[in-house]
């Protein structure tokens, strides 16, 4: 269960067919690129941190180990350059996260409570998976991750991958998911809202979605 180290591809340029697809697990090495190069509210991260693999062992690989059922991908032909990730069942995540996940964080990264910088805040998020736990689970129980590189932006496979993932969590009985949003992301927040994302109560970065909802 132990991450891959991101070491970043070369791609030649070439006409693509974007599509989407479930995750495998030979694409692990691309969703952590994905999101270290999305990890700054939409912008590249690379280098922020003392070790680039801290956003996707955080945001991003727990989710396409735990529930690789739950993940999907956009394949261009030559590698992955956007996913949608979720756990359909974020109290069961939550304590597998706990479980299963803390131990490779654990062997990782120093846990500094309270935070101090802006490194030790995104560990801190790791260790502290009760975080997910807010108070719409009823109605919302799945929470969700999106990224897609800004290359393959604008051409409704945002829109689809959220479809994608509704269909799915809709097929399993899940009601509705929900998700978190770096407030300084505005584009992030404008498509949430077109797409029919509604604020949550708990938070103002909080939204959810119905799994029946017509994105």
């Amino acid at each position: 269960m132990t991450p891959r180290t991101v070491s970043p591809r070369t791609v030649s340029p070439r006409t693509v067919s974007p599509r989407i697809r479930p995750y495998r697990p030979d694409d692990l090495r691309d969703v952590y690129e994905v999101c270290l190069r999305t990890g700054d509210a939409g912008g590249d991260a690379t280098g922020l941190y003392s070790d680039d693999d801290l956003l996707g062992d955080v945001f991003a690989a727990p989710y396409v180990v735990l529930e690789p059922e739950s993940a999907f991908v956009v394949d261009t032909g030559e590698r992955v350059s956007g996913y949608i990730i979720a756990a359909p069942d974020t109290r069961r995540f939550v304590d597998r996260f706990r479980q299963e996940w803390l131990p490779v964080l654990d062997r990782k990264y120093r846990h500094v409570d309270p935070p101090v910088t802006r490194e030790d805040e995104i560990v801190h998020l790791g260790f502290t998976p009760d975080r997910m736990l807010v108070p719409e689970l009823d109605e919302y129980p799945a929470h969700l991750h999106i990224d897609l590189l800004p290359e393959l932006q604008g051409q409704g496979l945002g829109r689809e991958l959220v479809r994608t993932l509704l269909g799915s969590l809709r097929e399993r009985g899940v009601p509705g998911v929900h998700l978190g949003y770096d407030p300084r992301n505005t584009g992030a927040r404008a498509f949430y809202d077109r797409l029919g994302f509604v604020q949550l109560p708990s938070g103002a970065t909080t939204m959810g979605i119905r799994s029946d909802a017509a994105v």
